[in-house]
């Protein structure tokens, strides 16, 4: 579009440097081209704009730096400067409340950063700092633009430091609607939740043809770096959808959990679920037999909110689960061993899941509820080699580290060292209780007593019999549900059926909790 001539008539006043305006903005509105539009669709993705409009309230978004264009020189590009420059930013609402977003425009060099695209995100994302207010990202780029070098290569510079300065003090959430390659892939890991749709967004550092070149192996995009492996593999994604809306509508959703920054509590909200709702379902829920698998998200779902939580990381590390809910109205976070994968154990994935779960959840104030019933560590050489001790204890460190209200329940089994690390009194959690299925010990009653009892059980007439009245023994002597009650380990031994209520007691009294931590510039965590 050819801008009118300042002499002209129709620029002469102000009437016609309105219209002028209102021409550019329509221009700025539909994009590069019809053409280009059509090219987006056809690959199953939605405009910039039609996904701003789906993540923010009706009418709210207010567009920051709209005319911005670059000023790069060189491989044609002086010859075409769109509006936007790739790039959408600016603020609006979700659910009444400031969100800051910035959208890349697949339409306008791919998406592609350059030098005026990487400032309007540095823009957006002091402001969304210095308003204290979530920034959401939604990623649809082809990586740095070539024909810019350098000065592209220093846009991601930025965004990376501003990723780290806003980590714990705003929510940084990431959505993957198309390709994210390279060195771009790096923002998005610096987030705090990572959304991904099937089939139209990947995430990978080389590509399938470098890989192919360099190693030899043949791979899809998809199959490198789509949704369904990062959400079960790498751990990279922690929400995945079969298409743009559901992922929209569930940022949305998670957005109305945390609070807009670290200064504030989450949203509170209207339940009606009552309070001292009892949960008999629970009783036939969990097994005593501690051998015997169940499902602890229906423990979870029974003791929330209308049954209502939003599991992060849901197909990845399965053996434990983390999620967000509410009790009585308020959010909590929730980790729990899950007994049908892996028995509850804690492996290396499991405990890198859950300590990322705590630190987020102590940075946004969100109080921490552990549901117990977990046999130990998973043995194996791949986990030694692994490194299952240093995993092991950024969860230790993770729980260690939190200030905010921690109340655990165990369950039913809960052995050694992994007893410890999820939650334990020892370690600072504020209430612990106990339902009359616990099992606290060093280790398993069978394992116990072949330590314990190995020369009598060697040199009995009957050593299967010896070993069984040992087991027994060990049993009654020091994995009787009350124990630890006994020693003051455990606050309290509780009917499973008033856990609700309970939980919902003590989230209350401790709502007005203050712990400061040591003066430090900040800790040294596990890697």
């Amino acid at each position: 579009m050819t801008l009118l001539d300042e002499t002209s008539p129709e620029a002469s006043d102000a009437r016609g440097r309105v219209a002028e305006l209102r021409a550019i903005r329509e221009q700025v509105r539909r994009g590069p081209s019809d053409r280009a539009t059509e090219a987006q669709k056809a690959k199953g993705k939605l405009t910039a704009r039609e996904r701003i409009d789906l993540l923010l309230d009706e009418g709210s978004f207010n567009e920051v730096e709209p005319l911005r264009r670059h000023r790069a020189t060189g491989f044609g590009l002086e010859a075409k400067r769109p509006y936007t420059d790739g790039v959408i930013t600016g603020w609006g609402t979700v659910e009444g409340r400031t969100v800051f977003v910035y959208a890349h425009d697949f339409r306008i060099f791919g998406g592609a950063l350059g030098e005026a695209h990487a400032t309007k995100i540095h823009k957006i994302m002091d402001m969304a700092i210095a308003a204290g207010a979530p920034l959401v990202s939604l990623n649809d780029g082809a990586g740095a633009r070539i024909q810019e070098g350098v000065s592209a290569l220093a846009g991601y510079g930025g965004i990376f430091q501003r990723n780290t300065r806003a980590s714990g003090v705003i929510p940084q959430i990431s959505v993957m609607l198309g390709p994210c390659a390279g060195g771009a892939a790096y923002s998005p890991a610096l987030t705090d939740f990572v959304f991904m749709v099937r089939e139209t967004s990947q995430m990978f550092i080389t590509g399938p043809d470098v890989v192919r070149a360099v190693t030899g192996e043949e791979i899809s995009q998809n199959g490198l770096g789509g949704a369904d492996v990062h959400a079960e593999t790498s751990g990279v994604c922690h929400f995945a959808y079969d298409d743009e809306e559901t992922c929209l509508h569930e940022v949305r959703y998670l957005l109305s959990l945390l609070p807009q920054n670290n200064r504030e509590n989450p949203p509170a909200a209207h339940s009606d679920d009552p309070a001292g709702r009892r949960g008999e379902a629970l009783l036939d829920l969990v097994p005593a037999d501690g051998n015997r698998p169940y499902d602890m998200r229906k423990v979870i779902e029974e003791l929330v909110d209308d049954g209502e939580l939003l599991e992060v990381h849901e197909r990845w590390a399965t053996n434990v689960i983390v999620a967000l809910a509410r009790l009585d109205g308020q959010v909590v976070g929730v980790i729990a061993n899950q007994p049908q994968s892996l028995a509850g154990v804690l492996d290396i994935e499991a405990s890198e899941k859950a300590a990322r779960f705590v630190q987020m959840c102590d940075a946004f104030n969100i109080p921490l509820v552990t549901l117990l019933d977990v046999p130990g560590f998973l043995p194996g050489v791949a986990q030694e080699h692994g490194g299952i001790i240093r995993h092991g204890a950024k969860l230790l460190y993770a729980y260690c580290n939190a200030t905010v209200p921690r109340i655990s329940v165990i369950l039913r089994k809960a052995y050694g060292g992994a007893y410890i690390v999820m939650d334990s009194q020892s370690i600072g959690a504020d209430l612990t209780y106990a339902w009359p299925t616990n099992e606290i010990a060093v280790m398993g009653a069978e394992g116990a007593a072949n330590v314990v009892f190995r020369k009598q059980i060697a040199d009995a007439e009957d050593p299967e019999a010896m070993r069984a009245a040992m087991v027994k023994e060990y049993k009654a002597e020091l994995m009787h549900p009350y124990y630890a009650a006994e020693r003051g380990l455990v606050d309290d031994v509780i009917d499973p059926a008033e856990t609700r209520e309970v939980l919902i007691r003590s989230l209350a009294m401790l709502r007005t909790k203050h712990a400061d931590l040591p003066s430090r510039k900040h800790g040294n965590p596990p890697q």
